[in-house]
């Protein structure tokens, strides 16, 4: 069996902003489990973050849902 390959992107989601209350877009940290088409954690970027801050975040809820199977 082979080991699964765990992908980390980030997104902005399209048409979330609002201009007229200037409110920005959604930013999301993703983890996905590319063998089994599974997206495995989801984390909403703060808006003055970026993904450097998010992931270790994302990597901590995966590590709890690991770790409690």
């Amino acid at each position: 069996m082979s080991e699964e390959i765990i992908a980390i992107d980030s997104k902005t989601m399209r048409c979330s902003y609002d201009q007229g209350s200037s409110k920005g877009a959604i930013h999301r940290v993703s983890a996905w489990a590319s063998q089994n088409r599974w997206v495995l954690a989801q984390r909403k970027m703060d808006e003055k973050s970026n993904e450097i801050t998010a992931i270790p975040e994302l990597l901590k809820v995966l590590g709890r849902y690991w770790s409690s199977g």
